[in-house]
């Protein structure tokens, strides 16, 4: 297995990284060669964001306490339903959180990819529980625009002004992340679109405070809900499609196959396979047909596979990769050189 962080992008300032291959052979004339690629990525490492979301969960917290309390006081059934929802977020959160420290757990007898799934699982889940969560507010917008209820404008701005000021800020922690990591992604999401969600509340009490209208609140929501819906597509796809160890996107298939073709001495290739093994990391398995048996030329291979390794891991973001070397007659007896046989 190797340890590499995959991100769309390299950086000046990675530290050195070193590339080595073992082989050994499985008795049947196969030999199974495993290209290991060591690289950290300084800037959006998951480790960095254990601060984030510590403090992210303890500002909602506070603020979903406080809600809560003035929502009893004040009798504002609104403002329990937006505590409700906001403490959704800090499980949400939570979750997130959880799922990225399973992720940097060492690898096991029983899980030989560690639990690095479990950020793929995270992020499918924050977005299922995102859109649910705006599929509630679609509903109840919806019944207040037939019966519109009245609206305490001015407490409910003051508390949505804040719950701006807290989701947004806590958005802010993780927008650095969202781009390279799914899981952070859906966190940055969560936080975001409350924020929206504040807004739109400020915005309708406001309408409501001069002018009376008391349907510009659900009008609001909708449009709102709208936004927040085509935000989280892209992440329910996607982190749908890690689920399912699809391709990632930013990763070239084709490209890849072109590369390892090229390879020294490579004459064909078959069983390539490309998938996630967390929502940051990338492994890839292949079959190369070589020309030469590896054991007349070892030392060829040993250069092959380092190369082939760091060119994966810094052309293509793949920093698992392993390599299977055939001569021509094991290709022909290989039950997985036909492209339909998985």
């Amino acid at each position: 297995m190797a340890d590499a962080h995959d991100h769309p992008h390299t950086h000046p300032h990675d530290d050195a990284d070193q590339g080595h291959a073992h082989s050994h052979d499985d008795g049947h004339g196969h030999g199974h060669d495993h290209g290991h690629g060591f690289g950290h990525h300084h800037a959006h490492a998951p480790s960095s964001y254990g601060t984030a979301f510590a403090v992210g969960i303890t500002l909602n917290l506070v603020y979903v306490a406080a809600e809560a309390t003035w929502g009893v006081l004040s009798h504002a059934l609104a403002l329990l339903a937006d505590a409700g929802h906001n403490l959704s977020d800090v499980l949400a959160l939570a979750a997130a959180w959880l799922a990225q420290r399973l992720s940097q757990r060492a690898p096991s007898a029983d899980f030989t990819y560690g639990l690095r799934r479990s950020s793929i699982l995270a992020a499918l889940a924050n977005a299922i529980v995102l859109l649910l969560v705006t599929g509630g507010i679609v509903w109840e917008a919806i019944l207040r625009l037939t019966a519109p209820p009245p609206v305490a404008g001015g407490t409910i701005m003051a508390v949505a002004g804040i719950g701006i000021l807290v989701n947004g800020f806590t958005a802010l922690l993780f927008a650095g992340g969202s781009r390279d990591d799914l899981n952070v992604r859906g966190a940055f999401l969560h936080m975001a679109a409350d924020a929206l969600m504040s807004l739109a509340v400020v915005i309708a009490g406001g309408v409501i405070l001069y002018t009376g209208w008391l349907r510009v609140d659900p009008v609001i929501s909708l449009v709102v809900s709208a936004a927040i819906v085509a935000g989280t597509w892209s992440l329910l796809r996607d982190s749908l499609d890690m689920a399912l160890d699809r391709v990632p996107r930013r990763i070239d298939r084709q490209g890849v196959e072109a590369y390892l073709r090229g390879l020294p001495g490579v004459t064909d290739l078959h069983d390539l396979h490309i998938w996630p093994i967390s929502t940051t990391e990338t492994a890839l398995t292949v079959h190369l047909v070589r020309t030469v048996c590896p054991t007349d030329a070892p030392s060829a291979d040993d250069t092959l596979l380092c190369d082939a390794t760091e060119a994966l891991r810094t052309r293509f973001w793949i920093g698992h990769p392993t390599f299977q070397i055939e001569t021509q007659s094991d290709a022909a007896r290989c039950i997985l050189a036909d492209a339909h046989t998985v």
